[in-house]
């Protein structure tokens, strides 16, 4: 079990950074003050890398997401603080 405490989780290289709004209603979420849609099937992380529903998003929580080729979200990472002060998407 610590082993796998200690292991960190790779982020998509294509990943983008952002700040949760408040919660709203499916499909949709806020990043960085722009409402955006989720794709159908988004899957979304939190920061101990387990799947979680839209209704569990915290707002104001810094996020790593990767889009699909109709620009909806399709993955949402909730950052821990260590992944917070590495992750620097270009």
């Amino acid at each position: 079990m610590a082993e796998a405490q200690l292991q960190s989780r790779t982020l998509p290289a294509n990943a983008r950074r952002a700040t949760l709004g408040q919660p709203q209603p499916m499909p949709f979420a806020i990043l960085n003050g722009k409402t955006v849609r989720l794709a159908p099937g988004a899957v979304i992380y939190d920061s101990d890398n387990r799947s979680i529903v839209q209704n569990a998003l915290p707002a104001g929580a810094v996020i790593a997401y990767t889009t699909d080729i109709n620009g909806n979200v399709a993955r949402i990472y909730i950052l821990t603080a260590r992944e917070q002060a590495e992750f620097n998407p270009k």
